[in-house]
């Protein structure tokens, strides 16, 4: 029999999982299961040019991982039931039960309304591909001179607001946050964001505890106003609700808590990755939600698995940082170099220059993703005979 992998979501931490476990075992001895909700892999971190009105290009996931052995599944998973090792789907044929003997949880995250009224009747986000082409539209509605407010200081709101000043050069763009917009950066990132932000005629408001969206306007907690025809909410992300439904053990926030190598504390048949998963860093802090972190993760969870089932050592090396890098529109940005803890450094680039490294780590991105076994050793594994036949070989190690 073969191991059966099922592999939940095909953002950029699941789709490279799947990829790289194609690459390390050997398709006679395992089936390895991708199931998505869209039929087509989406560059999350481009979604703020889609929603400003730039087309980005399709990439079926049937053809990123034709050839690999890794089965598509277009669906969206309604359920876990991690004791009894299935999962519940909602696709084409209708509600289905998918049975696995490893689980690869990868469900992501969605946008973080935090209780504020108004955000779910009138504000859009950039979550997903479908709430980046209903912002789209929204904008592409909106008259010269008319306002739009992007709630939330961090990289998602200052990506969007770039992005929509640059575009529509004729609207009133401005950022709302509760705290500093991109205050965590180096003092010579945070000079240029600002002349950035001058140049692209956004308006700043910090300090601004946003308590209520209404169909006009934002309200903040000082009982002041921002005036707003179209309000974007990134203000954050949090996690899907299914893992903390189950008998997974979950962090407060609903990730699933992993150690080193990706593996549930609780279900050693079950590894978690991505935005999805609570796991430790370098330097003991908990890794935050990014695509800087779904990657490698991923790579640590297919290493582990592959190591597991074929008897080989488990590698465990900590995950750390490397930059942060923003786009500021399609001409300018930021690349911030960060201690391998994440703690600022002096070494900014920023400008065109900026902008081209930016550039090219997300078409890189891209290019993993659409070639998944091309970056690794052609030589596939054997699975243990004793591990195929138990299945529970590789759990105690």
């Amino acid at each position: 029999m073969k191991h059966r992998i099922v592999v939940l979501g095909a953002g950029y931490a699941g789709a490279v999982t799947a990829g790289r476990l194609a690459r390390r075992l050997h398709r006679d001895d395992v089936e390895i299961t991708l199931v998505n909700g869209d039929p087509d892999f989406v560059e999350r971190i481009r979604l703020h040019q889609l929603a400003s009105g730039q087309d980005l290009p399709r990439r079926p996931l049937r053809e990123v991982y034709e050839g690999t052995g890794v089965q598509v599944r277009t669906a969206w998973v309604t359920a876990v039931d991690a004791d009894r090792k299935t999962v519940g789907l909602s696709g084409e044929n209708g509600a289905e039960s998918l049975g696995y003997d490893t689980l690869v949880y990868a469900l992501g995250s969605t946008n973080a309304e935090h209780d504020v009224p108004g955000v779910a009747e009138y504000a859009h986000n950039v979550a997903g591909k479908q709430d980046a082409l209903r912002l789209r539209g929204a904008l592409g509605e909106l008259q010269a001179g008319e306002a739009v407010v992007v709630v939330g200081g961090g990289l998602t709101g200052i990506e969007v607001a770039t992005e929509i000043a640059e575009a529509r050069p004729d609207l009133d763009v401005a950022i709302a946050a509760r705290e500093g917009v991109g205050s965590w950066l180096g003092d010579k990132a945070q000079r240029h964001l600002r002349v950035v932000f001058d140049r692209l005629g956004i308006t700043v408001h910090e300090g601004a505890d946003i308590t209520r969206v209404e169909a006009n306007r934002v309200v903040t907690g000082a009982a002041g106003e921002i005036p707003a025809q179209l309000t974007v909410w990134t203000a954050g992300f949090t996690v899907h609700p299914i893992a903390a439904a189950t008998t997974l053990e979950v962090s407060d926030t609903g990730r699933i808590v992993v150690d080193g190598t990706m593996r549930s504390v609780s279900h050693p048949d079950v590894y978690a990755v991505g935005d999805a998963a609570l796991a430790e860093g370098a330097g003991g802090k908990a890794l935050r939600m990014a695509c800087a972190t779904a990657t490698p993760m991923a790579w640590q969870a297919a290493d582990a698995l592959a190591a597991r089932l074929t008897g080989r050592k488990v590698p465990r090396k900590p995950i750390g940082y490397a930059a942060q890098c923003i786009s500021l529109g399609r001409r300018d940005g930021i690349l911030q170099r960060v201690t391998h803890e994440d703690q600022m450094t002096s070494t900014v680039i920023t400008g065109r220059a900026g902008a081209r490294i930016k550039e090219f780590i997300c078409a890189s991105t891209a290019w993993g993703l659409a070639h998944p076994t091309m970056l690794l050793p052609t030589r596939r594994r054997r699975v243990l005979p004793a591990t195929r036949a138990a299945q529970v070989q590789y759990a105690t190690t």
